[in-house]
């Protein structure tokens, strides 16, 4: 249905109002006099000024039934307004006590402004109660996830002080294994907080993403090595206007999740230029994600499987860092199925002035 300004309905409806009420006045007057001369001619002469007594009886009852008419259509008009500004002052006074599932009804949605403002109400509500939902789900997962190596530790330092536990070096790695678990799982947090706070701090400068690509291959290399992995390296020598340090923690982000999660063989480092900008690409032989949770991969806290990631010790947070950090340059991060079957995730960055760097270093 065609929506109408509310000062223009109403100029419409008030103008069809005195439109009806004339040509109703006009039609009545020619009638009545028509009928009253027929009826009763008028004596010869010049007809008098003044109205007589049924001239005013005529004008009282053609007052009285415009009034009628003005009542009626101003009564429906308002209720078309009043009615959806009622749902959304009920819907406003329930989410104020708490129900954020609260939502209004626009009525008529010939009236373009009711109806745009009931729909803006909904869409707040509706995002009200996402946030609310999401804030519980994160405290949840943070909770979950800082109680098991908090528990770890703790059991272990009660045996130690207890004297279950004799104090090794190897008791003293473990323990700060689960330190350094905590550690990322932290500044996990603190990254992905902080860029859906919008409040991630980006420190641009000119640099050899190469060289970035390397340093986090060589920190992982020897953890991929003994997971049974083969690193290929597919790189050259670009320039790019960007935070470094951030690209090269969602990289080994990317490597940490293949370490955990992807079948030993060969995994393939990658990077290009193409229409997206520049692309980092990390790829692995498998198993991939499936259809229904590859759209949610960089999700927090997701999991493909959650009983699969609590066995190798993944938090769901590592991909959602990724996401933060390629969205923080402007990029994004993306996942795509190889035709071998494995996985390839990726990191894609504008390329602006990368292009202009890399071909003067050239």
């Amino acid at each position: 249905m065609k929506q109408y300004r509310l000062s223009r309905q109403i100029a419409l409806w008030m103008s069809a109002v005195a439109v009806i009420v004339t040509l109703m006045q006009f039609v009545v007057y020619v009638v009545f006099y028509a009928i009253a001369w027929t009826l009763n001619p008028p004596p010869p002469g010049p007809l008098p000024l003044l109205p007589s007594e049924s001239d005013y009886v005529l004008i009282v009852i053609l007052i009285l039934f415009s009034l009628a008419l003005s009542v009626i259509v101003a009564f429906r008009l308002t209720s078309r307004i009043v009615a959806p500004l009622t749902s959304l002052a009920e819907g406003a006074r329930r989410i104020a006590a708490g129900d954020l599932s609260a939502r209004a009804l626009p009525g008529d949605r010939s009236i373009g402004e009711t109806a745009q403002l009931v729909d803006d109400f909904n869409a707040m509500a509706q995002r009200l109660e996402d946030t609310a939902q999401a804030i519980a789900s994160w405290n949840a997962a943070i909770a979950h996830e800082l109680r098991t190596p908090l528990t770890i530790l703790r059991g272990r330092l009660q045996g130690v002080t207890g004297k279950v536990f004799e104090p090794s070096d190897e008791l003293f790695r473990n323990l700060l294994s689960h330190v350094e678990s905590l550690s990322r799982l932290v500044e996990d947090l603190r990254v992905v907080t902080l860029f859906d706070s919008r409040r991630l701090e980006m420190r641009f400068e000119s640099a050899d993403l190469e060289q970035e690509v390397l340093k986090a291959v060589d920190a992982m290399r020897t953890d991929l090595t003994d997971a049974g992995f083969t690193i290929e390296l597919a790189t050259r020598p670009i320039f790019l206007h960007c935070d470094a340090v951030r690209l090269r923690q969602a990289l080994f982000a990317l490597l940490e999740n293949a370490r955990r999660y992807a079948t030993p063989g060969r995994l393939r480092v990658s990077m290009r230029v193409d229409n997206d900008g520049l692309v980092i690409a990390v790829e692995d032989q498998g198993p991939g994600l499936s259809p229904d949770f590859a759209p949610h991969a960089f999700d927090a806290f997701a999991r493909g499987e959650p009983s699969r990631s609590r066995q190798f010790g993944g938090s769901g947070l590592g991909l959602s860092v990724v996401r933060a950090i390629a969205e923080a340059h402007h990029g994004e991060a993306r996942y795509r199925s190889a035709t071998s079957g494995g996985s390839i995730f990726e990191v894609a960055i504008p390329i602006g002035r990368a292009r202009l760097a890399a071909e003067e270093s050239c």
